[in-house]
Parts: C-alpha cells; sequence; structure tokens
C-alpha cells in the first residue's frame, strides 16, 4: 500500500500520525530521519522541521533523493511525500529494492519527453496511435505547471516491452511534432 502526501511539517500533515495511531505506536523522532533533516539543513534545522522525522516507532525510512526528508515504511505500508517530483523516485526505488522479482526491468524499460505549453488532452490522439501500434507496451502523461504557476507542460512517454520502447518514443516525438508542440527530452 503507497500513501502520497500529509507527511509534511503544517497542522494539516496528519498521516504520521494516524498511521502512528492506527499501528497502536507512539511518534518518535526516528534517528535516521534525524540525520537526514540535520544533513539537508544544518543549523537551520529547526523543531518544525525535525517534526518530519517523527515518524511510527519501529518504521524504517525511505530515503528522498531530492530533498533529503524521508519517507517511511512500516509492514509493507510505504508513505512518501505528494510531490510527484519526490514521490516519484521514492516509490521507484521502493519497487526496486523490495518487489524486484515482481517487477524486474529487465522485463520493461520505459522512456519520455517533456511536451510544452500542451494540456493531456491535446495529446490523447499521439497516444492512442502510439498505443494502437505498439501493443506490448502503455503510454503515460502526467501534467505540471511550470515555476511561473501559468506555463503548463506534460511528461509524456511509454513504458513497457524493452524491444519497443526505443521505436515508440519516436513515434511519440514524432506525432507530438505533427500536432505543433514543442518538446524536450527527459533526463531519465
Amino acid at each position: 500500500m503507497f500513501s502520497f502526501g500529509g507527511i509534511g511539517a503544517t497542522p494539516d500533515d496528519h498521516t504520521r500520525g494516524c498511521a502512528a495511531a492506527a499501528l497502536g505506536v507512539p511518534l518518535a523522532l526516528h534517528p535516521e530521519a534525524r540525520a537526514e533533516i540535520l544533513g539537508r539543513f544544518g543549523g537551520e534545522a529547526t523543531p518544525q522541521r525535525l517534526k518530519m522525522g517523527e515518524l511510527p516507532q519501529g518504521c524504517e525510512i525511505i530515503p528522498n533523493p531530492v530533498n533529503r526528508i524521508p519517507g517511511f515504511t512500516v509492514r509493507e505500508h510505504y508513505f512518501v511525500p505528494g510531490f510527484p517530483q519526490m514521490a516519484w523516485p521514492m516509490v521507484e526505488s521502493v519497487l526496486d529494492t523490495k518487489y524486484r522479482h515482481l517487477f524486474g526491468r529487465d522485463r520493461w524499460a520505459e522512456a519520455s519527453i517533456f511536451v510544452v505549453d500542451a494540456g493531456e488532452s491535446q495529446l490523447v490522439p499521439v497516444m492512442e496511435a502510439v498505443e494502437a501500434r505498439y501493443r506490448k507496451l502503455k503510454v503515460f502523461s502526467l501534467p505540471s505547471m511550470g515555476p511561473d504557476g501559468a506555463r503548463l507542460h506534460v511528461e509524456l512517454g511509454v513504458r513497457g516491452d524493452p524491444e519497443e520502447v526505443s521505436a515508440a518514443i519516436d513515434a511519440v516525438r514524432a506525432g507530438v511534432r505533427q500536432a505543433g508542440f514543442r518538446f524536450t527530452e527527459s533526463e531519465r
């Protein structure tokens, strides 16, 4: 079970406390979480920031490669931030370390691009065409707003059979160009 969000430092973040209550254990400052938070903030690690390291007693942390504020895991329940940019690598790490036998990377691959100034609905024809042509994969999309809050972009990609991914992402690029949108390459 994956839970996204509610593990920050604001008063509306109740996930850590709810998980502890469900387990019948107290919240306690986790030593590894404390070390990560201190490593991130140093002398600016306020008591409020350290609250993000108060986790259900007995849990393990899930390292956060983006900002070092960890998530946590207990009894095959995984708690990560709600921000996709942080949640994605953390969930990927859990799947790679705990469930590799189920989702081995040798059986699938992925590639993506970032389409600029486009909404997902405008990219549906490209997505449908690629999925119809490449039956051993799925197309995915994740919309985001730019830093200015106005400019949209969509991560558009393919995931599935490693033998089809390269040709399929080329088809995605061609379809996006034909639809009149610009894109940049993903760094993944």
